[in-house]
């Protein structure tokens, strides 16, 4: 069952799946995972590969080798009960493959290992994960606009994601936090993104640590009135995170976000109505002053880096 409950999964997403493919991240991720494999079982080089098997078949693998792969089979397994998007679960994969990888080449050859070992550093360090760059409705501030942005119109809930481009955890919950923004941003619900790996005083002035270990990336915060009422991940005594999942049911229980879109859809008709009957009672010369008093709302922008 498990494994029908897979194969339908995977033919779902095999359009999305097929768009990977043509990202030089993804085909050379795949290839590193598949590394071992594709030396294990290459004709004319298998042949001349150590091996425990019994039968001497260097081509195939041996006991310790299948063993190494269940256990990876098992890890991929429990971290992905976690994961939220589909790009964790393949990112998982890649990650744990490659560390298994490294074991495997050792095992076999310790000239294989440190070759492989440097490619995945060289990896590491040159090819870096496809940011989202799908719909969105969003604004980015900078350590410069957030202040007075937040403060700009005291009726106006924000709700912001404090992220890193390097971290991996952000990078799953782009999409999630941008589908989130286009079901419930109105004029009196926004959402909004700073980079606190590139301003670094925002870290230090809304208490997000960068550190991997603190596990504060993303963090949610809800701010109204420029005040913040809330934030997710709660962050215990000694500074570190505690856990929470990040998928869209959780956000939007956490952060009442439907009862705070009902709240922000009245306040808006009421202030639209409001200012119909005060544009009928003024003379027409008075109507474009009228308007121009009224509250510049902030323009949504696409990421800035």
């Amino acid at each position: 069952m498990g494994l029908i409950t897979g194969l339908c999964t995977f033919f779902y997403h095999l359009p999305q799946i097929y768009k990977w493919l043509l990202k030089p991240y993804y085909i050379a991720s795949f290839l590193m995972t598949v590394a071992f494999l594709l030396v294990r079982k290459a004709p004319g080089l298998c042949e001349h590969l150590a091996t425990e098997r019994e039968d001497g078949n260097s081509c195939d693998f041996d006991w310790r080798e299948v063993e190494i792969l269940m256990f990876l089979s098992a890890i991929v397994m429990m971290k992905n009960r976690r994961a939220i998007t589909l790009e964790q679960h393949i990112g998982n994969l890649f990650l744990f493959s490659k560390v298994a990888n490294v074991i495997l080449f050792f095992r076999l050859d310790i000239r294989l290992g440190i070759l492989y070992l440097v490619l995945c550093l060289a990896f590491v360090m040159t090819c870096k994960p496809p940011l989202y760059m799908g719909p969105e409705y969003i604004k980015y501030f900078s350590d410069s606009t957030i202040d007075e942005e937040l403060q700009r119109d005291s009726r106006v809930t924000w709700i912001v994601e404090f992220y890193a481009n390097w971290s991996s955890d952000c990078q799953s919950f782009a999409p999630v936090f941008a589908d989130l923004s286009l079901k419930y941003n109105c004029a009196g619900l926004r959402f909004g993104k700073v980079d606190i790996g590139r301003y670094g005083e925002v870290s230090q002035r809304y208490r997000v640590s960068t550190s991997p270990l603190s596990k504060q990336l993303p963090s949610l915060v809800l701010f109204q009135g420029g005040k913040e009422i809330m934030r997710r991940p709660m962050v215990d005594s000694k500074g570190r995170a505690v856990s929470w999942t990040f998928n869209e049911e959780n956000i939007i229980r956490e952060f009442n976000l439907n009862e705070l879109f009902q709240k922000s859809k009245k306040l808006n008709k009421g202030h639209g109505l409001k200012g119909e009957e005060q544009t009928s009672s003024q003379p027409e010369d008075g109507s474009n002053e009228l308007h121009n008093d009224a509250p510049e709302q902030p323009i949504e922008s696409k990421k800035d880096q």
